[in-house]
């Protein structure tokens, strides 16, 4: 029996998408593209790896808004 994560089927599938010459997607495949991306953030977001991921851009976020003050 073979199975398959999610995230990582949703992390391929962006590489992929990703890959293509910008010149060449249409709209529609740009939106696509887009989906995808949000969905695998939504799959990798309540991971470990994903909090992670949101510490560290919550301290960036903090730092630069304190730069600014």
């Amino acid at each position: 029996m073979v199975t398959i994560n999610v995230g990582v089927l949703l992390a391929v599938i962006v590489v992929m998408r990703l890959r293509r010459r910008t010149q060449a997607r249409s709209r529609v495949e740009e939106r696509n593209t887009a989906l995808f991306v949000l969905a695998l953030g939504i799959v990798i977001a309540p991971t470990p790896l994903g909090q992670g991921i949101y510490n560290v851009i919550k301290q960036l976020v903090s730092g630069i808004s304190q730069a600014g003050t």
